[in-house]
C-alpha cells in the first residue's frame, strides 16, 4: 500500500479504503450468520422469540457497550495491530457457537464474537478517516458497505452452506473468512503506523475542524443524533431479525427463500450506503440525514400490508434510503468532536449495535404477546421521527480550520 493519504497532500487513498472494506466485509459477514440461522438455533434448543431476541440483545450490546471505552483509549493510544488481533475473538466465538450444546453457550459465543467487532470498528474507523482525504462522507460510506454487504452475504451464504441435517456446525467454515482478514489486516496495521509516524513529527500539518459550539451544544446534538439512530436502527433490527418469520408466517414461503428475501434487503441497506456517504459530501451531512430517514416513512408504512412481491419491492426502497442515514451521522459527529474519532465511532457503531439489540430484544417480546404481523405494523412507523433532523445545524456552514 502507498502513503498517499499523508495529511501534506491529503488525497483518497483508495487502496487503503477498499482493503478495510474487504476486511470489514469479512468480518461482518460472520456476524451476520448468527441472525441468519435463527430459526435453525430454535428449532434446535426449543427458543420461544423473546429468547431469539436475547440472543441478539447479548451480542449488540457485548459490541455495543465496550466500543466507546476502546474508541476514546485508540484517541489516546492508537494501536494498529489491534485490527488483526480482534478477529481471533471472532474465530473463538464462530467456534463456540458453531459447536454450542446449550443455549448459555451460544450466549457465550455472541459474547465473544461481540468483543472483536467492539476491537475492530472504532481502530477501522481511524483507518478510514486518515485515508480519507477530503472525502470523509465517500470514504465512511466505502469502510461501512463493507459491513452492510457482509450482513447481506451472511443470509445468502447460510443458506448455500447449511443444509437439511448439517445444523450449526456447518458455520465453523467461516472461519476461514476471519483468518483471510487477520492477514490482510496485519498490512493495513502497517500502512496505519506509518500514518501515525508521520502525524507525530509533522504535528503543524494536521487540519481539524473547528465549529465552535460548546460542550453543552455539541452533547445537545449530540442527543438528536442519537434519536435518529434509534429510530433508524429500530425499524432495521425488525427487518433483520424477523423478516424471515414475516415472510413464513403471511406467505408460507420457505425457510430458504425467505432468507433469499432478507438477503436482497440487506443489499438494499449495502447501495444505500454507498449511494448516502457520496451524496453527503455534495448536499450536506444535515440534508442527507434528514431526506434518509424521513424519505423512507412512505415505503415503510406500505410494507406490512403489501403482497409478497410488493413487500420485498418495498423492502428494498426502503433498505436503499434508511440505510444512507448511518454514514453521514459518524461523519456529521466526527465534524462535530474532530479530536474524538474513536470515541465517536466507538459511540455509534456501539450505538447501532445496542439500539439494534434493545430493538430485537423487545420487537421479540412483542411478538410473543402479540404477532409478527404486529410488529412490522408497529415498526414501519418509526422512521417519521426523522422529521426532528430539522434541528440539526448545518456544519458546513460554521466549518473553520485550525492546525
Amino acid at each position: 500500500m502507498k502513503d498517499d493519504a499523508s495529511p501534506a497532500a491529503p488525497k483518497t487513498a483508495f487502496a487503503v479504503l477498499f482493503t478495510i472494506c474487504l476486511c470489514h466485509l469479512l468480518n461482518d459477514t460472520i456476524q451476520a450468520v448468527i441472525p441468519a440461522v435463527y430459526p435453525i438455533m430454535k428449532e434446535e434448543f426449543g427458543l420461544t422469540f423473546a429468547q431469539v431476541g436475547l440472543i441478539t440483545l447479548v451480542y449488540q450490546l457485548t459490541a455495543g457497550f465496550i466500543q466507546p471505552f476502546v474508541g476514546r483509549f485508540a484517541d489516546k493510544h492508537p494501536t494498529p495491530y489491534a485490527l488483526p488481533a480482534a478477529m481471533l475473538f471472532t474465530i473463538t466465538g464462530l467456534f463456540t457457537v458453531a459447536f454450542a450444546g446449550h443455549y448459555a453457550v451460544v450466549l457465550t459465543g455472541v459474547c465473544l464474537l461481540g468483543l472483536g467487532t467492539s476491537i475492530f470498528h472504532p481502530e477501522a474507523v481511524h483507518v478510514s478517516q486518515l485515508a480519507a482525504g477530503q472525502r470523509k462522507g465517500l470514504a465512511q460510506s466505502i469502510f461501512q458497505v463493507g459491513g452492510n454487504g457482509g450482513y447481506a452475504l451472511g443470509p445468502l451464504l447460510a443458506a448455500i452452506i447449511i443444509r437439511p441435517g448439517s445444523g450449526l456446525s456447518a458455520i465453523s467454515w467461516l472461519a476461514i473468512l476471519a483468518v483471510l482478514a487477520a492477514f490482510i489486516l496485519l498490512k493495513v496495521g502497517a500502512w496505519y503506523s506509518r500514518q501515525l509516524i508521520f502525524r507525530a513529527r509533522h504535528p503543524k500539518a494536521v487540519e481539524r475542524a473547528t465549529h465552535g459550539f460548546s460542550n453543552r451544544r455539541v452533547w445537545c446534538i449530540v442527543v438528536l443524533l442519537i434519536v435518529l439512530m434509534f429510530s433508524r436502527n429500530f425499524f432495521t433490527s425488525s427487518m433483520t431479525s424477523y423478516f424471515t418469520f414475516f415472510l413464513m408466517g403471511k406467505f408460507d414461503v420457505s425457510l430458504q427463500k425467505a432468507q433469499y428475501c432478507l438477503f436482497i434487503f440487506l443489499a438494499a441497506v449495502a447501495v444505500g450506503t454507498v449511494l448516502g456517504g457520496s451524496l453527503s459530501d455534495r448536499l450536506g451531512r444535515k440534508r442527507l440525514i434528514w431526506g434518509s430517514i424521513l424519505g423512507a416513512a412512505p415505503f415503510t408504512l406500505a410494507l406490512p400490508y403489501a403482497g409478497l412481491v410488493s413487500t420485498i419491492v418495498l423492502a428494498f426502497c426502503s433498505g436503499v434510503i434508511i440505510s444512507s442515514a448511518f454514514a453521514s451521522i459518524v461523519v456529521y459527529a466526527t465534524e462535530l468532536m474532530p479530536d474524538k474519532i474513536g470515541m465517536v465511532a466507538g459511540l455509534f457503531f456501539g450505538l447501532s449495535f445496542g439500539l439494534g439489540g434493545l430493538g430485537s430484544a423487545f420487537f421479540g417480546w412483542l411478538a410473543e404477546q402479540t404477532s409478527i404481523e404486529y410488529v412490522f405494523q408497529v415498526s414501519t412507523l418509526l422512521p417519521f421521527i426523522g422529521i426532528i433532523a430539522v434541528f440539526l445545524p448545518d456544519l458546513s456552514r460554521k466549518k473553520s480550520f485550525k492546525a
